[in-house]
């Protein structure tokens, strides 16, 4: 009788944790036509397997990956425009063709919308549960969000909020071994020393010049082609 007790406690378990990372899917009317334009677009790609994908709006958008990185096998899912919650509604797409990694950047056009960072975070940390649970296999890279710089009188909306940030990424930080993901600082590198974009990065205080996807590459190279710093079993060789 206590086995069959404890196997329902599990059962009940499962199906609350089950619960606990599924996905609501919004009204079409939410998103823009170009969002719908490209969630339409990668749907009609073959189905393969192990592929390295780049998820976020317009800044993973911009960002030429197979060619920067000379691997075709690596994907881009970025949308312009879009939000956490966008990519909450199209994540499955992603999960199901199980790619190998997953480098996720998004919330700045959240925070633009005077969404807070702890809603951010959530939507964030639900995407990373999802994926977990859909291709356990898969390595969730978590990027912080890139800096903002309103010397540039552009983007107003997005480049007042350097401060909810960097409140964003230290909340993701902490969060990278609860919720199983690699927690990767872009913050720091493209950041002045007032903690404002680089201007010889951007010349919108927002999006990207080329000069700055090669700084991002740099920064993402290891963690793409997985040489990371590991412990040696063999010592160098002295000569090659």
């Amino acid at each position: 009788m206590k086995r069959i007790i404890c196997l329902l406690v599990l059962i009940v378990n499962a199906s609350i944790s089950r619960a606990q990372v599924g996905l609501r899917h919004y009204p079409d009317s939410l998103f823009s036509t170009y969002y719908h334009q490209r969630v339409s677009h990668f749907k009609t790609f073959p189905q393969t397997k192990g592929d390295i994908v780049f998820i976020g709006n317009s800044i993973t958008d911009g960002g030429e990956w197979s060619e920067l990185f000379n691997d075709l096998k690596i994907k881009n899912r970025g949308i312009s425009g879009d939000v956490s919650a966008g990519v909450l509604n199209r994540i499955d797409e992603v999960a199901q063709r199980k790619p190998a990694k997953v480098f996720l950047l998004i919330g700045v056009n959240d925070l633009a919308r005077n969404i807070t960072a702890d809603s951010v975070v959530k939507n964030i940390l639900l995407i990373a549960s999802y994926l977990k649970q859909q291709t356990p296999s898969t390595q969730l890279f978590v990027q912080s969000i890139l800096p903002v710089n309103d010397a540039f009188g552009k983007f107003s909306g997005h480049t007042n909020k350097g401060q909810q940030i960097k409140q964003v990424n230290e909340k993701l930080r902490q969060q990278a071994n609860n919720y199983s993901y690699t927690f990767i600082d872009l913050h720091t590198s493209f950041s002045d020393e007032n903690g404002k974009l680089q201007k010889d990065l951007t010349d919108d205080g927002l999006h990207m010049l080329g000069k700055g996807y090669l700084l991002w590459k740099h920064l993402l190279y290891p963690h793409v082609f997985g040489l990371q710093q590991q412990t040696s079993l063999l010592p160098q060789p002295q000569k090659l």
